[in-house]
C-alpha cells in the first residue's frame, strides 16, 4: 500500500561553486595559471590584464547573489539590467591593497630539445649489421628498456609478445643472442635484466686487472654475500686479503646501477617548482608575500556590458535579443563568481601560510630544523578558524621560498613526542638528531637500533627501539649490517 508522508531532514551539501573553490585552492601556481587560461578561453565575458580606469564605468560590483535558479526558467524581463551596470569610475578591486609579491612577471623555463633514450639506443643499432628478424627483435628489446636502463621482463614474456604483437615467431635462444648485442650499446650496462647483470656488463667492458677480475668473481659467485656485506665470508671463500677485497669493492662502487639515468640527452620533463609564497627576513622580522602569479588582474568584458546597455535602451525587444541577454547574464554571472573565487583563494592562501609562518617563527628565523615545533593540520585550522581539509589543500600542494631553500609546506607539519623533561618536541627534531648520530658512527661497526635508542635516551629523547627503526626507515637509512664498511 502506497503512503505519502512528510519527513524533515537536516543535511549539508556543498554547492558547485564551493566545490570549484576548493579545487582552486588546491591548485599550485602553475596548475592555477592553466586553470585561469582555460576559464578565459571558455568565458568571453571574462578578460585578463590591466585596463584604464575610465573604461570601467560598466563594472558590475552590484551583481545580485541569489543564483540558485536555472537560467532557462528566467525570462529576459526578469533580469534587472541596472544590477549589471555601475556608474562607478573606479571598481573596488583596483583600490584594494594586496600583500603580494611584485614578482608577477611570467617566467617560462625553456626545455632543451633532444631525442629520447630509446631513440638514442636505436640510432646506435643502425651501426650494427643485423638481419631483418634480428633487427625487429632488437628494436622490440630496446622498446622494453625502462628509464633506468633495465629490461624487467622475462625472456618468455618477450617471446610471447613478439608473436602476438609483432607477428615474429622465434625462440628464446635467438632472443638471448640479440639481447647480448643490445647490451653492447652505450651507456654500459644498458638492457640488463638485474642489478647483478648490469654491474657485470660494466666490469667486463673495463680494462683487465687483478681487482677487476676479483670484482667479477665476487659478483658471479658471491653476489648474495656481497649485498649482505659478509666481508669475512668473502675473504675466506676467495682466499684474499682485506686490502684486495677493499680494492675490488671500490671498483664495484664506481659502477652505475642505473645506466639509463646517465644519458644526458634524456628529454624527460623535469618538474619546475614555482614557489607559491616567499618568506624573507627583514630587520629581524619575517615578511610573507604571495607569488604575484596567484593574483591576476581580471575584469568583465566591456563589450558584454555594452550589449546589456544596448538591450536596455532598445524600445522593441526581439526574441533573439531576449535569448542573447539570457546568454550574457549566464556569462557575466560566471565571470563574477570566478573573480570572487580568485579573491577568496588569495585570501585563504595568505591567511593559512601566515599562520604557519607565525607558528614556526623560530625555525624561519634560524633555519635550524631542531627549532621546528610539533604542528598538525588542526593546530593551524583552529588558529585561522577554517576547516582542516582547507589547510590540507594548501599544505599538500604548495611551496614556499625561504632563505634556506624552497620547501613543500606539508614538510613543516609533524607529530609531537615528549622528551625526558615532559616538553613536546617535534618528531622531525628527533629524526634530525638520529641522522646526525648515524652519520658520525664508526663505519666499521655501525650502531644497532638498540644502541641508537640508548644514545637518544641519553640525549633526552626516551623512545623505543621499534620507534628508532621506524624513523630510520623513514629517513631511508638501512640497518646497521648494511651500513658496514670495510
Amino acid at each position: 500500500m502506497l503512503k505519502q508522508h512528510l519527513q524533515f531532514k537536516l543535511s549539508q551539501k556543498l554547492s558547485p561553486q564551493q566545490i570549484q573553490l576548493m579545487k582552486l585552492i588546491q591548485l599550485p601556481t602553475q596548475a592555477f595559471e592553466q586553470r585561469l587560461k582555460q576559464e578565459l578561453e571558455e568565458n568571453p565575458a571574462l578578460e585578463g590584464g590591466k585596463e584604464e580606469a575610465e573604461n570601467f564605468d560598466d563594472e558590475f560590483d552590484n551583481l545580485y547573489e541569489n543564483e540558485e535558479t536555472d537560467s532557462e526558467s528566467i525570462s529576459a524581463e526578469d533580469i534587472n539590467i541596472d544590477d549589471y551596470l555601475s556608474d562607478d569610475e573606479i571598481p573596488d578591486y583596483r583600490t584594494k591593497a594586496n600583500n603580494y609579491s611584485t614578482d608577477d612577471e611570467e617566467k617560462n623555463v625553456p626545455y632543451a630539445a633532444g631525442i629520447s633514450f630509446n631513440q638514442y639506443l636505436l640510432n646506435q643499432l643502425n651501426t650494427v649489421y643485423l638481419s631483418d628478424e634480428e633487427w625487429s627483435i632488437a628494436e622490440f628489446l630496446v622498446g622494453s628498456v625502462d628509464e633506468s636502463g633495465y629490461i624487467r621482463r622475462p625472456i618468455s614474456d618477450i617471446l610471447d609478445d613478439l608473436a602476438f604483437t609483432q607477428n615474429i615467431y622465434t625462440d628464446e635462444e635467438t632472443i638471448e643472442r640479440v639481447l647480448k648485442i643490445v647490451q653492447k650499446l652505450d651507456p654500459p650496462g644498458v638492457a640488463a635484466r638485474s642489478l647483478e647483470e648490469c654491474l657485470l656488463i660494466q666490469l667486463k667492458r673495463k680494462e683487465a686487472s687483478p681487482k677487476v677480475e676479483l670484482a667479477i668473481a665476487i659478483l658471479e659467485k658471491s653476489f648474495d654475500q656481497f649485498t649482505k656485506k659478509h666481508y669475512k665470508k668473502l675473504i675466506q671463500k676467495h682466499n684474499i686479503s682485506e686490502e684486495e677485497l677493499k680494492a675490488a669493492i671500490s671498483e664495484i662502487e664506481r659502477l652505475n646501477p642505473k645506466p639509463g639515468g646517465s644519458y644526458s640527452g634524456n628529454n624527460r620533463i623535469i618538474e619546475h617548482v614555482v614557489p607559491d609564497f616567499s618568506i624573507r627576513i627583514v630587520e629581524g622580522d619575517l615578511e610573507l608575500s604571495l607569488n604575484g602569479r596567484n593574483a591576476p588582474e581580471l575584469h568583465v568584458s566591456k563589450e558584454y556590458s555594452n550589449m546589456l546597455k544596448g538591450y536596455k535602451d532598445a524600445k522593441n525587444k526581439s526574441k533573439s535579443q531576449k535569448d542573447t541577454v539570457l546568454f550574457i547574464k549566464q556569462k557575466l554571472d560566471a565571470a563574477k563568481w570566478f573573480i570572487d573565487a580568485i579573491r577568496q583563494r588569495q585570501q585563504t592562501l595568505f591567511i593559512t601560510m601566515n599562520a604557519i609562518m607565525n607558528y614556526q617563527k623560530e625555525y624561519f628565523l634560524t633555519g635550524d630544523e631542531r627549532n621546528l615545533r610539533p604542528m598538525i593540520l588542526k593546530d593551524i585550522a583552529d588558529e585561522i578558524d577554517m576547516d582542516v581539509s582547507t589547510v590540507s589543500r594548501v599544505a599538500n600542494s604548495k611551496y614556499v621560498d625561504t632563505p634556506y631553500g624552497t620547501k613543500l609546506i606539508k614538510d613543516y607539519f609533524s607529530e609531537s613526542m615528549k622528551n625526558d623533561q615532559g616538553e613536546d618536541v617535534s618528531t622531525k627534531e628527533i629524526k634530525k638528531i638520529l641522522e646526525t648520530v648515524i652519520r658520525d658512527e664508526p663505519k666499521k661497526k655501525p650502531l644497532t637500533d638498540d644502541k641508537l635508542a640508548s644514545i637518544l635516551k641519553e640525549k633526552g629523547y626516551p623512545i623505543a627501539r621499534r620507534t628508532v627503526a621506524k624513523y630510520r626507515e623513514q629517513l631511508d637509512i638501512p640497518v646497521a649490517r648494511l651500513r658496514k664498511q670495510i
